[in-house]
């Protein structure tokens, strides 16, 4: 850990001018952004006395070994950078809301030719009409409630496909849950109708609907058409149903997100109750760790930049209304980004009194229960994590906690299509975003430990190479100067945001015993790193190896470090084997086309796009085939020759997927 003092800028260096600043750890990563109305008196009091920070501020400046500041123009302008900072790096110790389940929302593909309904979770997409977020089983019963009146498309695009070519609709199609314009029912204009009154049912206007549908019930009834009659009844009773299942809280002309928050000394839960035309159509959650002594006002700043900023689609997402528990800091700045996102004026303000106050309490009391719920079931978790790297740690006596454990395996049939796979695990946690593969051929792919040998050296050597291009030159200290931030290219150099490799493991483990270990070891030697622990982990008797060593250590079957190891394992080889497996069934399907000289795999779909199948491939001249994209007069005649000579030396085998033994027409 850095001493705070190491790295402590001169106070007549620092600007007293507002401004964003950035502390890094000794690999040049971003550990904490912030911002300042007053850059030195806010960086001093990081410095002046460590001993008296919170324990995790403390932890923060000492892991850290450098930090450096941009200058702004206004307190705008840093709120704006800041947050582009935290979504950008993702500093560790930043007060990040981490939602405690994902909610689905209830979306319209608009950007599509034919529109679709579908239940989706994660990213927005561009196009696309969310509503909600719902809890998962009312989404779906609200869903399948409305494809009755409103029938859009809510098939994949595969069922779409499939019906197009067959002229026959789908199942919901036969069943009057979709209009089916796959096959002509209506057109491509009357579905996009259908799909708008849809989104504008979702949108608030329910009532106009079932008022125009009440009036063409009693049409209906005037013209003694009775069974249209019952059909409309029963339509009727469908948008009643949904539209009814909010409960109106608020008068019909509000639009408002409800926040409330509940903390103690070190978690806080925030709950949000998203109210459109006056009934709640949605709730979400959240749960943050405090890093700082925060208070209240700027965990709700975060909060509403982290909500409302994550989406580049706010139109219509962010309402008139914000209510929070107490008005957030930098208020008038947020209040002019907000305004800036939605395209309107946005109030933030504390609900004082009446319904808005007695909606605010209620969403407090689920704040409160969402925090005592998350303690519950993170107390087991965490303690278990804490002692399963507390024991490794001692068991294998390394000097540094493990805050860091990636894992590799080789995967492979009789040395074909040798394959590895890396994991990382962070603080007892599989981070996914830092897995990788590796594809091994020549020399290397000759036996397991030559394949661990280069891949540790691949690894590693990419770091090394990422670790210089991202730490800055001794002394310097990055500030373009006010109001101008650095470009997102330059900054990435430095960070190493785009950097694949950056960080390094305290602890490498292989899935093999002695061999293996000493072969990763090697790889580390050879490139001068020193800091980087290794162990394998043998599967026949679960022992774990160190280098140059001729006994293993035995860990207790009950040991909570050896769950982790085998779980670590576990996860590598079923990385490593599904993306063997991937590589063996491309390896193996072969086909009539692939000996063709200068055919490669772009002109060969070309080919088979433009003609259908194999067969009319080998039925037309050399003139049409150069009616393809891609395909001349020298590579048509190549595939006529080579066609021709396969015919005869017998009747060229179908092509096939050798994994699967399935048949290709192509």
């Amino acid at each position: 850990m850095a001493d705070p003092a190491s790295y402590r800028p001169q106070a007549g260096e620092i600007p007293t001018t507002p401004g964003v600043y950035r502390f890094r750890d000794p690999h040049g990563r971003v550990i904490y952004v912030g911002k300042a109305k007053n850059l030195r008196s806010r960086l001093n009091s990081y410095f002046a006395n460590p001993a008296g920070l919170l324990p995790k501020t403390h932890a923060m400046v000492h892991a850290a070994s450098s930090v450096e500041w941009t200058m702004v123009g206004s307190e705008l302008e840093s709120l704006q950078l800041e947050y582009t900072w935290i979504k950008e790096f993702k500093p560790r110790f930043n007060v990040v809301f981490r939602d405690d389940k994902t909610y689905p929302y209830l979306a319209v593909s608009m950007g599509e030719k034919l529109p679709r309904v579908q239940v989706m979770r994660g990213e927005r997409r561009k196009g696309t009409r969310y509503f909600g977020p719902y809890t998962a089983g009312a989404i779906r019963e609200t869903m399948d409630t409305l494809l009755r009146v409103f029938p859009v498309r809510s098939c994949s695009p595969g069922v779409l496909k499939r019906a197009q070519a067959s002229g026959r609709p789908c199942l919901l199609g036969y069943i009057d849950k979709c209009s089916a314009p796959c096959v002509g029912r209506v057109t491509a204009e009357e579905h996009r109708a259908i799909a708008e009154d849809f989104c504008s049912f979702m949108g608030g206007e329910a009532k106009r609907f079932i008022t125009r549908l009440e009036k063409d019930m009693g049409a209906a009834v005037a013209e003694l058409d009775y069974e249209r009659a019952a059909r409309l009844r029963d339509d009727i009773i469908a948008l009643r149903k949904v539209f009814e299942r909010n409960a109106v809280v608020l008068s019909e002309d509000t639009d408002a997100d409800v926040f409330a928050l509940h903390d103690d000394d070190l978690e806080a839960s925030v709950q949000v109750f998203h109210v459109r035309g006056g009934r709640v159509r949605g709730q979400r959650g959240w749960v943050v760790e405090k890093v700082e002594d925060a208070t209240t006002p700027e965990l709700i700043e975060h909060l509403l930049q982290q909500v409302y900023g994550e989406d580049s689609d706010n139109q219509g997402r962010i309402p008139r209304e914000v209510l929070v528990p107490e008005i957030p800091s930098n208020h008038h700045e947020l209040l002019e980004w907000l305004g800036g996102l939605r395209g309107a004026k946005v109030d933030i303000r504390v609900p004082q009194r009446g319904d808005k106050a007695a909606l605010m309490s209620t969403v407090r009391e689920n704040a409160e229960q969402a925090l005592k719920l998350h303690k519950v079931r993170r107390a087991g978790d965490i303690t278990v994590r804490s002692q399963a790297l507390q024991e490794l740690q001692e068991a294998l006596e390394l000097p540094v906690p493990l805050l860091r454990i990636e894992c590799y395996d080789i995967s492979h049939v009789q040395g074909t299509n040798v394959v590895a796979s890396m994991v990382v695990v962070e603080d007892g946690l599989p981070k996914k975003a830092d897995y990788r593969k590796f594809s091994i051929t020549g020399a290397a792919a000759t036996d397991d430990t030559a394949a661990m040998h280069d891949v540790l050296t691949r690894r590693f050597r990419h770091y090394l190479q990422d670790k210089s291009a991202q730490l800055p030159k001794s002394g310097e200290v990055p500030n373009p100067g006010v109001g101008e931030p650095p470009s997102s290219s330059d900054d990435a150099a430095v960070t190493g945001a785009k950097a694949r490799f950056a960080y390094p493991p305290n602890l490498v483990v292989v899935d093999g015993g002695q061999p293996q270990v000493n072969a990763a070891a090697r790889a580390l030697a050879e490139l001068g790193i020193d800091d980087v622990y290794v162990v394998g982990l043998a599967k026949r008797l679960e022992e774990v190896w160190l280098p140059d060593s001729d006994f293993p250590v035995i860990l207790p079957r009950t040991s909570q470090g050896l769950y982790l190891l085998q779980r670590i394992r576990d996860e590598a080889h079923r990385f490593a084997i599904t993306f063997h497996r991937q590589k063996r069934g491309k390896a193996m399907t072969v086909s009539a086309l692939d000996g063709v000289p200068g055919l490669g795999e772009a002109k060969r779909k070309a080919l088979v796009a433009h003609f259908g199948s194999l067969k009319k491939i080998k039925a037309a001249t050399a003139l049409e085939l150069t009616a393809a994209k891609g395909i001349g007069p020298a590579l048509a005649e190549a595939v006529v020759s080579h066609l021709a000579a396969a015919g005869a030396s017998g009747e060229a085998a179908p092509a096939v997927n050798m994994t699967t033994g399935e048949i290709l027409e192509t």
